[in-house]
C-alpha cells in the first residue's frame, strides 16, 4: 500500500530530526507496479528506506539486491525514476546504487573466495573447471564487468560467486564491478535526465541495443587500458 508524501520531497533536505518522519517518496506507476511484484515486507522495505535516506536508502537496497537478498529490477527502476523526479541529483543516486551493488557483492566474493571451488567440483568435472579457471585467469576483470552491466534477468550472482571460487583478485573484481555498475546506472541516469519520461518506453524498445551499448564501452576501455599498459611495459627496459 502506498503513502503519499510531501509534496516537494527531496532527499537532500532531510535532517536528523525529520527522517523518521518522513514519507516515502511519490512514484511513478511503473515503479508501482514493479514493486507489486515483490512480496509486502520487500515493498515496505523499499518505500521505508525510500522515505528515511532518499538516495542513501537506495545504496542499502542496492546492497540488499546484491548480497542475500532479490530484488530484481528494482534499483535499476530507482535511479531512472529518482533521477526523473530530480535530475540535479542524478549522479548522487547512480553513485548510491553502484556502490551498494559493489558492497553487496563483496560477501558473496568473499564466502566463495573460501570454499566455493568445493562446491564447483561437486557440480563439474576437474578438466571443466580447469578450462573455466583458465578462463577467469586470463580474463578476470571481462568476466565480471560484462555480466555486472547487464540488467536482470542475467544471474549475475553467479559470476560473483565463480570470481570469488577462481580466485579472482580483489581490485580487478571491485574495478569491474565499479565500471560494469557503474556504467550501467550512469547510463539510466543519463537517459532519464536527458529524455525523461520518454526515456522508459526506449528503454524498452532498444533494450538489447542499449545493452550492446554498454558492453561496447567497457570493452573499449579494456582494450585501451590494455594498450596503454603494453607501451608502459615496453618502455620499462628502456628507461
Amino acid at each position: 500500500m502506498r503513502v503519499s508524501p510531501p509534496a516537494a520531497y527531496n532527499d537532500s533536505l532531510l535532517t536528523p530530526s525529520s527522517i523518521l518522519l518522513a514519507a516515502p517518496p511519490q512514484l511513478p506507476e511503473w515503479v508501482d507496479a514493479l514493486l507489486a511484484k515483490l512480496p509486502g515486507w520487500a515493498q515496505s522495505l523499499i518505500l521505508t528506506l525510500l522515505g528515511t535516506g532518499g538516495g542513501w536508502g537506495l545504496l542499502v537496497i542496492a546492497f540488499i539486491d546484491s548480497s542475500f537478498g532479490t530484488l530484481p529490477v528494482i534499483n535499476d527502476a530507482l535511479v531512472i525514476a529518482l533521477s526523473l523526479a530530480n535530475p540535479s541529483r542524478m549522479v548522487f543516486y547512480a553513485s548510491m546504487a553502484t556502490l551498494g551493488s559493489i558492497l553487496g557483492c563483496l560477501p558473496i566474493f568473499y564466502l566463495a573466495h573460501k570454499g566455493g571451488e568445493a562446491v564447483l567440483r561437486k557440480k563439474a568435472s576437474p578438466e571443466r573447471i580447469e578450462r573455466i579457471r583458465r578462463w577467469y585467469e586470463r580474463n578476470e576483470f571481462l568476466t565480471v564487468a560484462i555480466p555486472a552491466v547487464l540488467p536482470p534477468p542475467t544471474p549475475f550472482k553467479i559470476f560473483v560467486l565463480a570470481a570469488g571460487a577462481f580466485q579472482v583478485r580483489v581490485k580487478y573484481f571491485v574495478a569491474a564491478l565499479a565500471v560494469g555498475r557503474g556504467v550501467r546506472y550512469f547510463l539510466w541516469g543519463f537517459l532519464a535526465v536527458h529524455y525523461g519520461e520518454q526515456s522508459i518506453t526506449y528503454l524498452r524498445s532498444n533494450y538489447i541495443q542499449i545493452s550492446g551499448v554498454a558492453i561496447a564501452v567497457i570493452l573499449l576501455g579494456f582494450l585501451v587500458l590494455r594498450l596503454a599498459e603494453r607501451l608502459r611495459n615496453r618502455q620499462a627496459p628502456a628507461g
